[in-house]
């Protein structure tokens, strides 16, 4: 339907060309039903292109979000330039008593650091309480997946020999659940880190259930009950050309990478990949935003989340115009 994004956000223009209905923060005109609040802490380092992925998917849903971009207030990212974290993200001293119906965290290149040795580690579980006190439906991507099922439940990840890396069909394992509504197995999602939780790891009797799996990737998609949390611990946002695009960044590097399995047709690197998880994923989102929608309303009301409308008139559609999807390569 509609995304609220932050004014002038370089991923509106990707999004409104590829047919999604984009808005600047502070024109939303209040349609029938408000818009649902979602907080996205962005700890990737090309935070464009991971705006563009999450924006895309959040946006090509029949629910209107609104969409807020935070970073700890410890972090200094390297990889984007500091004017645009400036323009375009808040910290998270800036938003920690406003209210948001929904949380994501998405991945970082840490995996390989023990927890403690990570930066920001003590802001990130100060945010892990925050979203619980508040009672935020969750969505945890990767690393920030296993961070969470370590602060909670105590459970370590362990390093793999060889990055598991490509496109991984994936079982489901509880098909009578409201996120895969609409959806049958096996479920395509790309796989892409460096470490992994094991199922015999997991907790007992503490409510975290597997929810999807893979035979060669190990486990995908978890939830934990009582935190009312998604963890997902690969990449239904990333495009066709993200596997790919990390490919040649580790090769230029003089990385000791594999291809990515299942990517290139044929296992032709000069073909183009296909975005075979493009549909389940448009569903999944979809299906994760009418529980925040369902849980935001039980709570608050229908109406109590409406923005109040501003001066300046919201950004037009831009229907594309054909060809394939637009995406956006990693930093270098």
């Amino acid at each position: 339907m509609t995304i609220i994004l932050p004014h002038n956000l370089p991923a509106a223009a990707v999004l409104r060309r590829e047919g999604i209905d984009v808005v600047d923060a502070g024109t939303f005109n209040g349609r029938s039903r408000p818009p649902l609040r979602i907080a996205v802490l962005n700890l990737m380092p090309c935070k464009p292109a991971t705006e563009i992925q999450i924006a895309r998917r959040l946006g090509d849903t029949t629910h209107t979000v609104d969409l807020t971009l935070f970073i700890p207030d410890s972090r200094r990212p390297k990889s984007t330039a500091r004017s645009h974290i400036d323009r375009f993200y808040k910290r998270w001293s800036d938003l920690r008593h406003r209210r948001f119906d929904g949380l994501i965290i998405t991945g970082a290149p840490v995996e390989t650091l023990s927890y403690d040795a990570v930066s920001y580690w003590r802001e990130l579980t100060d945010i892990f309480d925050w979203a619980q006190q508040a009672a935020l439906r969750r969505y945890y991507i990767c690393w920030a997946a296993q961070a969470a099922l370590f602060h909670f439940h105590g459970v370590d990840k362990h390093t793999l020999l060889a990055k598991r890396f490509g496109v991984f069909d994936h079982q489901i394992r509880t098909p009578h659940h409201p996120l895969f509504d609409g959806l049958t197995g096996p479920l395509p999602i790309p796989v892409s880190r460096h470490s992994e939780v094991r199922q015999a790891d997991l907790p007992r009797d503490a409510g975290v259930s597997v929810l999807a799996d893979s035979a060669a990737a190990g486990l995908g998609l978890l939830e934990d009950r009582p935190r009312q949390t998604v963890l997902m611990f690969n990449h239904l946002e990333y495009d066709a050309d993200t596997l790919p695009a990390e490919y040649e960044r580790d090769r230029s590097a003089g990385k000791a990478i594999a291809m990515p399995a299942n990517t290139y047709p044929n296992d032709d690197p000069v073909r183009q990949p296909a975005e075979t998880w493009r549909q389940p994923a448009r569903r999944f989102f979809a299906n994760w935003l009418t529980d925040v929608r369902a849980a935001s309303e039980a709570a608050h009301g229908s109406r109590s989340l409406q923005i109040q409308p501003a001066s300046r008139p919201a950004s037009a559609t831009v229907r594309p115009v054909g060809g394939p999807p637009i995406t956006e390569h990693l930093c270098r």
